[in-house]
């Protein structure tokens, strides 16, 4: 069954956006990893990940309407 997801990723990670990033089509059971690598972006790239506002990890697995932001190490001073 396909499934559609909203990705949001920021910063770096920008440019690994899809153009149907409102609507992303997904599989049933696909891990936020498996997305990632679906998408070609690094693992090491990713620091945080939030799945509908809460923090989530690589093994987490998306449901149909989640909302998936993905943020790289941000640095500061």
């Amino acid at each position: 069954m396909m499934m559609h997801v909203t990705l949001k990723l920021f910063a770096t990670l920008s440019r690994f956006t899809p153009d149907s990033a409102d609507s992303y089509p997904i599989a049933s059971g696909t891990t936020v990893k498996h997305l990632l690598e679906k998408l070609d972006v690094p693992e090491d790239d990713v620091r945080l990940i939030f799945i509908n506002g809460i923090k989530g990890c690589l093994t987490s697995t998306l449901t149909d309407g989640d909302r998936l932001g993905i943020f790289p190490p941000v640095g500061g001073g």
